[in-house]
């Protein structure tokens, strides 16, 4: 006996920024708001929850899924303050480093 059922696709974003379909659900989300301002946090994430219940909001329409962590970092996506506060500050000391490195002396 076969099973007919369609199978439900997740559209989610790949490392490289393109949408692809997928049999597995996206574990992490994110959105794109701003263009230089990617950021991906949990699915369940207060500040993302407020956003999505605001009708008068935008947030829905840049909203992106993702694999995994890994996926999110390669795509150019930094971690929300909010609900990744330590993964958030870390990547805030990094960048840091990273500007006073390229000040010249």
């Amino acid at each position: 006996m076969s099973d007919d059922t369609p199978k439900k696709l997740y559209k989610l974003l790949g490392a490289d920024g393109q949408f692809y379909m997928s049999e597995e659900p996206g574990t992490l989300g994110g959105n794109f708001i701003k263009k230089n301002d990617k950021i991906y946090g949990r699915l369940n994430c207060p500040a993302a929850l407020r956003s999505l219940k605001n009708p008068n909001s935008t947030y829905p329409k840049y909203r992106v899924l993702f694999k995994d962590e890994a996926t999110e970092i390669a795509a150019g996506y930094r971690p929300c303050g909010t609900c990744m506060h330590e993964k958030y500050l870390e990547w805030k000391r990094q960048q840091e480093q990273q500007r006073q490195q390229e000040q010249p002396k």
